[in-house]
This record gives C-alpha cells, structure tokens and sequence, in this order.
C-alpha cells in the first residue's frame, strides 16, 4: 500500500525572541491555524481524521502535555481525534511523516495528520534540561558538545573557512527574497489573532539587505564557549589530527530561531478517493542514521544514501533536495560528501533565511519542496535534516 501526502501547510515563520511577531500566539494556535485552514481549504470530513503525529523538541510550559492531542482538542475536527507528540530533535517533524507514512502502508491507518510546531519564542531552546548535555556521566565519555562547536569542527576538519559559509548563507538570503517576490511559498499561510487579524504574513527573518560584507563582520557565535568551557579540547581530544578549531558560525550563517507551526494530511489511495482529492505526493522511502555524538551533524549524506538504496535509486534520480540549513557547513558538507551541485539544494533558501522551528522544520521543508517540485514541472525530491546527538533522517517522495 502507498502513503500518499494529499496537502502540506505551514504558517509563516516569526522571529523566535521577545520581539518576535509571534510571541503572543500559543504554540497550540499556531498548529490550530494550520489545521483549521487544511479542513477548509477542503471542506475537509474531519471524522476520517485519525490521529494527530507532531513533531516538537521543547515539551515543556506551552508546549508540554502532548501538544498534539491539545491541538486536536483545539481544532473541532471532533472529540475522536487523538494526538501524540514525539521528539527526534531538528528531525522531528520530518520523523511525523515518517512515522505517519509507516502506519499508511502497513494498513493500520487510513487518514492522519502529521507535522511539527516549535514556538521558540515563548519557549526557548534547551529549556527542558536532558543527559544528554547536563549530565556529565552521560556527556564525558559521550564527548558530547554543543551544536555549534560541532559545526566548527565540520568546517575545520572538511576545510571549509569563513568566506565560503558567508557566501553560502548570503545566497540562502537572496534565493528566499526571490523566493517570497515570486509567490513560491504555495503552502504558506497567514497567523491571526483571536480577532482573525493577521498578525504576520511573511517569513520574518528573510532580510533582502543581507551583504557579505555585513556577515563577515559579525563576531563568532561560539568562540568563547569552545575555549572557555573547554569544548574546544573536548572535540581536540576525540579529533586529535584536526590542530585546531576556527570558529567560523555566527548569527548570520546558521539557522535562524524562530515560531511556526506545518501539517501534512497523509493517507491511503481509498481514503483520498472518499474525500475526492488528489495526492499531491508519494512517500518512496524514509530512513534514519547514526553519527558519532561529537561530530554530530554529517547525518545528512548518509541518511540519504540509506534512503535511496531503500527506494532503489541514485543521486541523479533526485531533482530537488531540501537539506535543513541548521549551520551552513551542513549543506556544504553534505552537498561535498554526496557530490550534489547547489542549483539543486535549497532552491528557495533555507533555515539561514527563513528559520528553523525546531520541531516544525521537517514538515515545513516537505511543503516547500512538492510547491516546487510542481512549479518546476519535477518528480522527485529527496528532504533531509542533521540532528543533535549524531543521527540524520532523510525521505524521499515523488510528485503524483
């Protein structure tokens, strides 16, 4: 049985900080949104609606409880629906599908709902403690460190300098502003408030006035962490022929924190012939990979060579890649490992430009990757995301 994804939508993306526009908007409305515009963008028989399957990092304050379920609660589509909310940090909205997809082609569902939601703003990052960083049982001989270092120590160990990521995160801006001008962004919608006035129309992070210049005269994000708390040594330590490590991240050349919600409704053949719609997409293959913990964010390539193996394939049977932009050594490098040109990555811009909400992101690049898919007349497209702790997932779908 194949799982088809039928519509993808997302909200706009709003600055995850207290000046955010988003900020005054609960995680939980941000998800209702999506919901409420995919039943009536539809008229949608929300009684087919099984379960809801959401991706979110931060499950703690506005986000705690299963955020799934007190969306489902929130949306109207009936006291039936359930919701479960799962963590595989940045990857977790992609793992929704993932996992959505699975229960569609074993049969033991017919219609479901899967995405992800962060709101970073209201709910900051690493807010809910964990082993994995704070236990030092765990992060000693784990040689765990903090995400950013990890990039550096990409960049140091793959030979990638400052210039190189400042020009590639110069470029993700210029493809979103192109991006948001052309109207690409099909499977975007609007935040309101409890009033149904928009709040937010556009992606809040994308900035057109974006030069090199300005990025190569922002200071390393995070130098003084790695010499200072001694990180640096920790991944010296695990990396002993890297001399050592140029700290090359900064605001500008790594993932954009932001809010936002996104929602896919996947389901069989014969639960879309019920409801008369059409698939916009085909789920071919999924796939997940370990990485060691200290350079944790090469997950990417191999993932996707997992994936296409899975479905059969090779690189040049994929038009269009989307490969989450958490730092901007992550393409490079995944773009160096799988020997895959720019022109087909990110074509639209990526998590440096737009943001990246957490537990939302996966969901958001599979949208933003059938709308293109289909405005360039394409078939296939392969989604992928790094995440923290040493693991890549990667899905691969082909246009209906």
């Amino acid at each position: 049985m194949e799982a088809y994804i039928y519509d993808a939508i997302r909200t706009v993306r709003g600055r995850g900080n207290k000046k955010g526009a988003l900020i005054g908007i609960t995680p939980t409305e941000l998800v209702t949104q999506c919901l409420t515009a995919l039943k009536d963008k539809h008229n949608l028989d929300t009684t087919l609606v099984e379960d809801v399957i959401l991706g979110c990092v931060t499950q703690i304050a506005d986000q705690g409880a299963n955020i799934a379920k007190t969306a489902a609660q929130q949306s109207q589509y009936g006291d039936h629906l359930c919701g479960v909310t799962l963590n595989r940090f940045c990857g977790s909205g992609l793992e929704a599908i993932n996992q959505a997809s699975a229960y569609i082609k074993s049969g033991f569902s017919q219609l479901l709902i899967a995405g992800g939601v962060e709101s970073m703003s209201r709910v900051p990052m690493a807010s809910d403690g964990g082993a994995l960083m704070m236990d030092p049982a765990v992060a000693l001989p784990g040689h765990a460190i903090p995400q950013g270092i990890s990039a550096d120590l990409i960049a140091a160990k793959y030979g990638f300098n400052r210039r190189d990521t400042d020009e590639f995160a110069y470029e993700s801006q210029m493809r979103a502003v192109a991006a948001e001008k052309e109207g690409r962004f099909k499977s975007r919608i609007p935040v309101k408030d409890i009033n149904g006035q928009i709040v937010l129309d556009h992606d809040q992070n994308v900035r057109a006035s974006t030069t090199v210049e300005a990025l190569s005269s922002l200071n390393p994000a995070f130098a003084m962490i790695g010499e200072m708390a001694g990180f640096d040594a920790v991944a010296l330590d695990r990396y002993p022929e890297i001399e050592r490590i140029d700290h090359i991240h900064h605001a500008g050349n790594s993932s954009a924190i932001v809010d936002g919600a996104a929602i896919t409704l996947v389901g069989s053949r014969a639960a879309g012939e019920a409801m008369r719609l059409k698939p916009r997409a085909i789920v071919k293959a999924a796939a997940v990979y370990g990485t060691d913990p200290t350079m944790m964010l090469v997950g990417p390539a191999p993932a996707s060579r997992k994936a296409l193996k899975q479905a059969g394939m090779n690189k040049a049977d994929i038009d269009l890649y989307e490969v989450n932009e958490a730092f901007a050594v992550v393409p490079m490098r995944f773009m160096q490992d799988l020997g895959v040109p720019h022109d087909k990555i990110n074509v639209n811009g990526g998590a440096i430009a737009l943001g990246h909400p957490l537990g939302a992101t996966g969901c958001m690049l599979t949208g933003t990757l059938i709308d293109e898919l289909e405005r360039q007349d394409k078939t296939t497209g392969l989604i992928t995301l790094c995440i923290g702790g040493g693991m890549g997932i990667a899905t691969i779908i082909e246009r209906v």
